[in-house]
């Protein structure tokens, strides 16, 4: 069930309905029925998938907790790890190291077509795998009945794609009773609207320029390819953060508060201000885990560059099995560690903000190219007709021949408005007049709403990070 189709403008009425009519003693359970539920409608072999692996955490949390001995602790933490990594490798890598194999040995078997990907299940298994660590290392009990920590990984709004709600974050608000006089109607209105604009007027109408040319990008120009990258860099932008707005304003609904995921991450004037900004919930979960359980800086010089490189390396492959996530992770690791050495050998050097905003850009553009590239083929031949410069290097006439050109115009027109709206965001330049921002807050939400149903595409296009 996606959060853009038909049938959840109805699933969402009745659970909305269902969960305040409901005695508060059992709403949590109401609550993990409808998630279940909405999560079934996916896929109803991987309902179970889901069930399995959380109650499998909780138990190990549970025994964890139990133990008095380091060695049983750990021995309990290795089953969790163990069970959820194999979960995410036969589903997602299982396939891609086989045919690996297969061909780099030049083995006699056939290739294998992809498994079926289980929706948000990084997503939900990071979220259980968090709680067991944070049970092993002391910061939390496990005193959770299994209902509530069951609705913790599985509460609708997130489990699919994020945000990836920590234990102290969540848990705390589905143990406490609230009532609906204090629902933030406010918030709900303005967060999904935001995010349904975001996602059905800016990233599926971008879809139907951008994916023509990564799936055939020999018809296209070198400017064409890069334009096609940059617009792909807006439309995963506000795919995946209009998914997240969605998340927390329906959130609201049900006095829950998810937690912050972007903060305008394309002002970002460097690399790690960008990922600072970007996708908060998943760099911060490998920052905790990852980062963290290798050493951190807590070594040599030398290991802690090399552990920063490999959070990046290996959230790269998190994001699929494809030799082009490995590109786009080792490029983010290299250019992360260029630079931190720079800072250290011009400790006073501060770029201007333009130029620092321009280079993000300009790396992040060309990076996603190899996050959406089909193949290592398809990029190799991406990166060569960028930088050839050669005859019509900048001819757009395949580009414009995709679409009508008016189409064109409301693009530049909704790209305008997300500027507009972001930039006021980072810079607070209406908010500095109250009076004005009282008067074109709702005129701005009204013309948003207006312009999805006029502009939107409804198709049900499903987020690009459902994938993943």
């Amino acid at each position: 069930m996606l959060f853009n189709s038909l049938i959840f403008t109805i699933f969402l009425p009745l659970v909305f309905i269902g969960y305040w009519i409901t005695p508060p003693r059992f709403r949590n359970y109401f609550l993990l029925l409808a998630s279940y539920y909405f999560y079934f409608s996916y896929n109803p072999w991987f309902l179970l998938l889901l069930i399995g692996t959380s109650a499998f955490d909780f138990w190990c949390a549970k025994e964890i907790q139990k133990k008095e001995s380091q060695n049983s602790k750990k021995t309990f933490l290795i089953l969790s790890l163990v069970s959820n990594l194999g979960v995410l490798f036969i589903f997602k890598y299982f396939v891609f190291t086989y045919n690996t194999t297969v061909s780099v040995f030049h083995l006699p078997y056939s290739f294998l077509h992809s498994f079926i990907i289980p929706a948000g299940l990084s997503f939900y298994t990071f979220q259980s795998i968090s709680y067991t660590i944070d049970v092993y290392r002391g910061k939390y009990k496990a005193d959770d009945t299994l209902s509530d920590f069951l609705l913790y990984v599985s509460f609708f709004p997130h489990m699919v794609a994020g945000p990836i709600v920590r234990y102290h974050t969540l848990m705390p608000q589905l143990k406490v009773v609230t009532y609906f006089k204090n629902i933030d109607w406010q918030s709900f209105v303005t967060l999904t609207t935001w995010g349904y604009f975001k996602k059905l007027v800016i990233a599926d109408n971008l879809n139907l320029i951008v994916t023509p040319v990564f799936n055939d990008p020999v018809s296209f120009s070198g400017f064409e390819l890069l334009l096609a990258g940059f617009l792909f860099v807006i439309q995963v932008y506000c795919d995946f953060s209009g998914y997240s707005d969605i998340a927390t304003g329906i959130a609201k609904l049900f006095n829950i508060n998810l937690s912050l995921n972007w903060r305008r991450p394309l002002f970002s004037k460097s690399l790690h201000e960008f990922w600072q900004r970007n996708h908060i919930s998943i760099t911060t979960w490998f920052r905790d885990y990852l980062y963290i359980g290798l050493g951190g800086n807590r070594v040599s010089h030398n290991r802690w560059l090399l552990n920063i490189f490999l959070v990046f390396l290996i959230s790269g492959f998190w994001h699929g099995a494809n030799f082009t996530f490995i590109v786009w992770g080792t490029m983010h690791g290299v250019m992360y560690l260029i630079e931190i050495l720079i800072k250290e050998k011009f400790p006073a050097f501060k770029a201007p903000a333009f130029f620092g905003w321009l280079y993000l850009i300009s790396f992040h553009t060309l990076s996603l190219i190899a996050f959406r590239a089909n193949s290592i083929t398809d990029l190799e031949y991406f990166y060569k007709r960028i930088f050839s410069f050669e005859d019509h290097y900048f001819s757009l006439q395949a580009f414009f021949a995709k679409q009508d050109k008016v189409f064109f115009v409301f693009m530049i027109f909704t790209l305008f408005i997300l500027f507009l709206k972001e930039y006021n965001e980072e810079f607070a330049i209406v908010n500095r007049s109250p009076r004005l921002y009282n008067i074109l807050k709702p005129a701005v939400y009204l013309v948003l709403i207006l312009l999805i149903f006029m502009l939107g595409n409804f198709s049900a296009n499903t987020f690009i990070y459902f994938q993943f």
